[in-house]
């Protein structure tokens, strides 16, 4: 790996946590456990029908007691405490995987399943247990929890942090992602236009593959800890 890398920004999609044992956000059936996207992540499901989104994501929320971290998140919870440039890692995730390997310096730009959104404040809060819809939030009291999951329609988390860490990278990387779910998607692009290496690793070619310099394919489990110990020496 080249001496000059001082900056990284790591994006991680579902694939990363497949190995952990989570569902990927889309089968290839088109399904997402066994329910349309549509249904359950919009913010039009989740006014048709609340009690289905709910109980959606209150069972993947229960999920994550099942899993652990595999070695790719250890591996880059293992590069988070070492590296001594800028270092951010982004993940299209909503997992606890990640900061439970250790990682700090993170973004999730799509929300997480621990945590509660209230719809008439924004405040959002730790939540572990289920989350019936009319939950009051404690901030301003209103009957308006919803899981803190951005929806198809809605913007990203930290965007314009993103933004800045990629236009300051030395090397963009992706790993476990589609290529095909947008803003994330173009990320590979911004990070080229800025002037950064570009890596994927994946298990398959993705939608973006040919944006990238190189594509490395296999299980992240095994394609991680060796990037992880080629830039850290």
């Amino acid at each position: 790996m080249p001496t000059d890398i001082h900056n990284i920004v790591i994006l991680t999609g579902a694939g990363i946590s497949a190995e952990s044992g989570l569902a990927t956000f889309r089968g290839p059936d088109g399904l997402w456990e066994g329910h349309r996207v549509e249904d359950v992540c919009t913010p039009e499901a989740l006014a048709r029908n609340p009690a289905l989104v709910h109980r959606f994501y209150d069972e993947r929320r229960a999920k994550l007691a099942e899993v652990a971290p595999n070695p790719a998140h250890e591996a880059l919870a293992a590069l988070d405490r070492a590296w001594p440039g800028d270092l951010l890692i982004v993940t299209q995730n909503v997992d606890d995987l990640h900061e439970r390997a250790g990682a700090v310096r993170l973004l999730h730009m799509h929300g997480e399943l621990k945590s509660a959104l209230c719809a008439a404040c924004g405040k959002a809060v730790a939540w572990a247990d289920p989350l019936p819809p009319g939950s009051a939030c404690a901030g301003c009291g209103a009957p308006s929890l919803r899981p803190d999951i951005v929806f198809f329609g809605e913007m990203p988390y930290d965007m314009e942090w993103i933004e800045e860490a990629l236009a300051q990278a030395d090397l963009f990387v992706s790993i476990g992602t589609s290529g095909a779910v947008y803003p994330a998607a173009g990320f590979v692009q911004m990070a080229r236009h800025y002037g950064a290496r570009t890596l994927e690793l994946n298990l398959d070619p993705s939608a973006g593959s040919s944006y990238f310099e190189e594509s490395r394919l296999g299980p992240a489990s095994e394609l991680v800890p060796e990037l992880v110990r080629d830039l850290l020496g």
